[in-house]
């Protein structure tokens, strides 16, 4: 059995009508860390949507946390979305609760139900995050830096065996962005898998790892130059 979270075989991926991406082959192994670049509009969003379960796959193969994506059922969608970690570009809080009703939210609606469990759960993402101190304040107390590092508090909330993170940097600036990538290099580190799709090339030179790239309607991965 090999140790793949995320494989697509000969996969073609649809917006609506529109071939977006066509025979695509992807393999991500449990551990890994891996980038997903190209230009606006070369379907990398469309790509991260198909892996959650926001657009159907209708042509090839796709197995992502043991999940068939050819064969997912509306009903399936919130399983398989919480054994994936979701950190978008825009962070997503809710803007009328605090940091930890924000959190607590979300494990109501995936099922947990003792509120002592729940608040522990809370201050270990909180903590993993360096955001422990934070919880009582609601987000737009918070930098945009800070904001992501919630986002992905949230993310790790239920154990995710791959994490998504879709432009996790695009809205923070360059030092930010750093900052934030540091967390995520942390939690990989402790053996989550990531998958984040990027602009930002900054930082694939300051932390090399395997890249996949979204062009002409495919994505390959991008042999890393030797400096």
């Amino acid at each position: 059995m090999s140790n793949a979270i995320l494989e697509l075989k000969n996969a073609s991926i649809f917006q609506g009508e529109s071939l977006v991406l066509s025979d695509v082959n992807v393999e991500i192994n449990k551990g890994e860390f891996v980038y997903l670049i190209g230009k606006t509009g070369t379907g990398k969003s469309s790509f991260m949507k198909t892996l959650y379960g926001d657009l159907p796959l209708t042509k090839g193969e796709g197995h992502i946390v043991d999940f068939n994506l050819k064969t997912l059922k509306e009903k399936e969608i919130p399983f398989l979305r919480r054994k994936l970690g979701v950190v978008f570009q825009d962070f997503k809080l809710l803007p009328d609760r605090t940091i930890n009703d924000n959190l607590i939210f979300v494990l109501k609606a995936t099922g947990w139900k003792v509120k002592a469990e729940m608040n522990t759960r809370v201050e270990e993402v909180l903590n993993k995050v360096d955001m422990k101190t934070k919880g009582f304040k609601y987000p737009h107390e918070l930098s945009g830096g800070e904001q992501q590092r919630v986002a992905i508090a949230r993310a790790l909330l239920n154990n995710p065996e791959l994490i998504l993170a879709d432009e996790p940097t695009g809205n923070l600036d360059p030092q930010t962005s750093i900052e934030v990538m540091e967390v995520l290099q942390d939690i990989n580190k402790n053996g989550n898998t990531i998958l984040m799709a990027t602009h930002d090339y900054a930082l694939l030179l300051k932390y090399p790892s395997k890249t996949l790239k979204c062009d002409e309607n495919a994505v390959y991965e991008v042999v890393q130059r030797k400096s």
